[in-house]
Formats: C-alpha cells, sequence, structure tokens
C-alpha cells in the first residue's frame, strides 16, 4: 500500500508539473484584457464605454481656431503653422495624429458594440443607454473625419489588420449620412439628464445631429434638431458669460457636452500652454489676432469701422462688447497672478511682444479656461473642456432658418437670448428683412461668442470663405508710440489658402503607404 501510494504521488506530482508548464505556454497576454475574463459584467461595459469617452477632443480643440483668420500659432516652426502657411502635406503630423485617433476611438466603439450583447445584465436598461453613449461617441469620431478629409473609409465592425489594408472612402454624403442615423438612434436610448457628470445625454446627441447636419448643409434637419433641444426645456444661458470657463460654473445649465478632467488623476495642461507668458512661462501655443479682437462691436451694437460707433483707437478696448474682455486678455486686464497684463512692445515685462520667442506675438491671449487655481500648477489642470453648449444650438438654429429663408421671430428670439445674456446684455436684432443681413449677424455672432472654442476652423470650410479670410500676414494689437498708431505684426509670418486644394486634408501617406488603395484628395 505504501509503495503504491508513494508512486501514485509521484504520478500526481508529475501531472501537475506537466499541466503547470502547459499553462505556462498557454498563457494570457498581460498588456491587454482577453474577451475570456472581459464583457461580463455591466462594469465591464461601463469600463469599454469609459475607454471611448478619452477620444473626445482634449487641449487640441484650441488648435483648431489657431490655424484660422482669429487665431495664430504662434510659434511658427509649429506643426499647426505649417498648415497656416499652405505649406502642410500627406507627411505632416496633424494631419495623421487625427486620422490615427479617429480611427482607433472608432475602433474601440466597434469592439463595445461586437462584445456587449454578450452580457446577462441585470438591468437591461443600462446596457442600452452606454450603447447610445458609444453611438453618439462613434458619431463624434465621423464627424470630424468627415469633416477634415471628405470622404473616408465608414467602418462599423472589427475588422483584422488584413482586412484595414483593404478598406476603401466611401462618399461623403454617406458618412453624414451614417453620422445623422446613429445620432437619430442614439437620442431615445439616453435620459435627459445623467447622474453622472459628463455622460452624453438625449440633448448632446441631439445638439451633435444639429451640429453635424448643420456642416452638411441640411438646414432643415439642422433647425429640427436644435430645435428637439430647444424644446426639451433642459438647457440655459450660464447668467455669467465671464465665469463660463472657470471652475465654479463647471457643469451649468448651458453644457451639453464636455470632457472631463480632474487634478492629479486625469489632468490638463491649458494654463501651462494657452496662459499669458509672464504667468508661469506658459507657452501661448495659439494667440488671438488682429481679425478676432476687431470683430467685436462696441457695447451699442455698431462696428468699430462706422464712424458713429464711437470707436476711439487709442483706447481700443473702451466701451466694447463685453465678450471681449472676458474672452481675450488685452492692456490692462488684470492676471492670475494678481499683476496686470502689458503686452505693449518695450512695457519691460514679460508679456511684452517680442520680450521671448514664446511671448505672444500678437500682444493677445486667450483668457477662456485660464484660471488663478491652476497658476500653482499649471500643468496640472482639472478644469472640464466644453465641447458644445446650449448657445452654439441657439445659433445653430438660427443660422439654419436663415439659409432656409424662414425668417420669423424664433430668429431672432435664439440670437438676441444669445446676446442678452445678464452680463453681456448687447442691444437685440430686430430687423428681419433681409437674409444676407441676418447671414452676416449671425456668423459674427458665432465668431464672437463661440471663439477658441474649436468650431472656427469648420465654420470657414462650410461657408467656403476661407480664401476670402485667411491669406496675407498676421496683425495684432494696435498701440500708441510717440503719439502715433502702430500695429503689431507677426515676424516672417504669411498665410496661404488654395481654394482648389485646401478645403480637405491630405489622406495621411503613412495610411496610404499601408493601404495603397485610398486614394488622394485633389491637388495634394
Amino acid at each position: 500500500m505504501y509503495k503504491f501510494i508513494k508512486t501514485s504521488v509521484v504520478g500526481l506530482l508529475l501531472l501537475l508539473t506537466t499541466a503547470c508548464e502547459r499553462e505556462l505556454l498557454e498563457t494570457i497576454p498581460n498588456d491587454r484584457l482577453s474577451v475570456e475574463l472581459f464583457w461580463k459584467t455591466e462594469q465591464d461595459a461601463i469600463l469599454a464605454t469609459n475607454a471611448v469617452y478619452t477620444y473626445l477632443e482634449g487641449t487640441g480643440l484650441f488648435s483648431w481656431d489657431g490655424m484660422t483668420d482669429i487665431g495664430h500659432t504662434n510659434q511658427s516652426f509649429a506643426t499647426e503653422a505649417l498648415i497656416e502657411k499652405g505649406q502642410t502635406d500627406a507627411l505632416n503630423s496633424k494631419v495623421l495624429t487625427e486620422w490615427t485617433n479617429a480611427y482607433k476611438g472608432i475602433r474601440a466603439a466597434n469592439s463595445f458594440f461586437k462584445n456587449v450583447d454578450q452580457i446577462q445584465a441585470q438591468n437591461p436598461n443600462t446596457i442600452s443607454r452606454l450603447k447610445g453613449e458609444v453611438k453618439v461617441l462613434r458619431a463624434y469620431l465621423y464627424l470630424k473625419l468627415v469633416s477634415l478629409y471628405g470622404e473616408v473609409p465608414l467602418i462599423t465592425d472589427e475588422i483584422s489588420l488584413e482586412e484595414s489594408r483593404q478598406v476603401k472612402r466611401v462618399p461623403a454624403a454617406q458618412i453624414w449620412d451614417f453620422i445623422a442615423a446613429e445620432l437619430t438612434e442614439a437620442a431615445p436610448l439616453l435620459p435627459v439628464t445623467q447622474e453622472q457628470k459628463g455622460r452624453i445625454t438625449k440633448g448632446a446627441a441631439l445638439g451633435l445631429k444639429a451640429r453635424a447636419l448643420l456642416y452638411a448643409g441640411r438646414y432643415q434637419g439642422a433647425a429640427e434638431a436644435a430645435k428637439e433641444v430647444m424644446d426639451l426645456n433642459a438647457y440655459s444661458l450660464h447668467p455669467a458669460y465671464q465665469k463660463l470657463f472657470s471652475y465654479e460654473a463647471e457643469n451649468n445649465g448651458e453644457i451639453l457636452l464636455d470632457k472631463q478632467f480632474i487634478k492629479d488623476t486625469y489632468n490638463n495642461n491649458i494654463f501651462a500652454t494657452m496662459a499669458p507668458y509672464s504667468q508661469q512661462a506658459s507657452t501661448n501655443t495659439f494667440v488671438p489676432t488682429k481679425n478676432l479682437v476687431d470683430a467685436y462691436t462696441m457695447n451699442n451694437g455698431k462696428e468699430i469701422t462706422d464712424p458713429a460707433s464711437g470707436f476711439d483707437p487709442k483706447n481700443p478696448y473702451l466701451n466694447r462688447d463685453p465678450r471681449l474682455k472676458y474672452s481675450i486678455y488685452v492692456p490692462g486686464e488684470k492676471l492670475p497672478d494678481g499683476k496686470i497684463f502689458n503686452s505693449v512692445p518695450g512695457s519691460g515685462t514679460a508679456d511684452a511682444v517680442g520680450y521671448s520667442y514664446i511671448t505672444t506675438t500678437t500682444g493677445f491671449t486667450v483668457k477662456k479656461y485660464i484660471n488663478a487655481e491652476d497658476l500653482a500648477q499649471p500643468a496640472n489642470g482639472g478644469i472640464n473642456i466644453i465641447l458644445m453648449r446650449y448657445a452654439e444650438v441657439l445659433l445653430t438654429y438660427a443660422e439654419a432658418k436663415i439659409e432656409l429663408n424662414q425668417l420669423d421671430k424664433t430668429v431672432l428670439d435664439a440670437i438676441n437670448l444669445v446676446r442678452q445674456r445678464a452680463d453681456v446684455a448687447m442691444p437685440p436684432i430686430t430687423d428681419l428683412s433681409s437674409q444676407a443681413a441676418l447671414r452676416k449677424i449671425v456668423r459674427r455672432e458665432r465668431l464672437v461668442e463661440l471663439a477658441f472654442e474649436g468650431l472656427r476652423y469648420f465654420d470657414l470650410r462650410r461657408w467656403r470663405i476661407a480664401e476670402e479670410v485667411m491669406p496675407g500676414k498676421v496683425y495684432g494689437m494696435t498701440y500708441v508710440e510717440n503719439g502715433t498708431l502702430k500695429t503689431v505684426e507677426a515676424p516672417a509670418f504669411e498665410r496661404s489658402f488654395n481654394k482648389n486644394r485646401d478645403y480637405l486634408w491630405p489622406i495621411p501617406q503613412k495610411e496610404r503607404d499601408l493601404n495603397p488603395g485610398l486614394t488622394q484628395n485633389p491637388n495634394w
């Protein structure tokens, strides 16, 4: 019996050793989650959804306005500066990064839809809601792709590496159809409000649908989607535009969609990259231009070029639309450290034009999102970045109705709600007689209300006016020197825009090397 037991034990040990060796050879990769281990619980579905949220626009939001007539890439060697100057090509790193990041997010969304139905959910409504959220996120990414590149591959399922090298571009109209359908399907799956702040709601789905249809030139659908948001009665304009981009105004009733950040955990570096140089040596990555500052009318509603406006070129920031000083640091404004912003050349401050190659080249810097709470740790910001707010929805509604020539009181009401926010209080628009005049008004309103919120770049392209407003030198502040008015000019920099090429970006060359079946956009 002892001999049998001894033999059995030895055999068992050999069996276990063999089994262990076999298991060592059949390990699960430790750098990713296997589908055999994941997609078991509702929490898995939530985590997978959260992963797609990370592909929402972050601090890159500022680059879009920074490459237009109202903004400027402050360092001429930056990638975005090449796009401004019309000197980019299919090898440009931003052109590639925007493409690859969008498709990474789309792949994450496609993986969610392929696997989420494996979960035996205790609460099916949770899974349904998450599906709505991911549909909106995927539509958001396709909206950026079609706006930048036109025809792009439409991928709605997980594909293999080999399959990815064979995908083809599809007509832009098909992409717009897909975006509209996704958002239409998503809206009923989503609540009007979410318990967890930052998660996508019904209003975000409909608001994004309104934006997409406006960009696509489908004005009736844009007006209807915007009106659906308005009829939810879930949103209102925050009374203080001046505080709209502050910590105290986070998650206010104007915000439809934002990207949420947390200091120390999931932070951003807005202060370090966008604040005036004197504030902890910020890099002033993108700065406002004279075109933007001049677009703000006097507070009586008259343009500064109107002789009856009361504009004083020697006191150019006096009695202007309040949104000017709420959005932009101009000379005389108080800085986060308590000092006064003075960018006049030769003023001796660290913000003076010419002080260093990082100091603003226009004499202006962005004020939105620059908060004193981030002064001590400028690269450890926790301020949320707003991706869509109710003011945009109102202006979308007004613009769509104007383009349809459906000029009625609701158009004026939408525009005037934005203009007459409590701390803005601009004179109301009253004349409905001219479609052309109202088109000019609503476009200006988008410019000054939404400056440096990532929309101007796409507005110029859908309006097809980039070749009119982009080319030429970049100008900044006007100041008095020895009794004479002088205007700052960004040194050795001239913008260019080729109307026969630049309305679409090139398909990245690296992608075409991997997939020769991807055709190139015209004249690239």
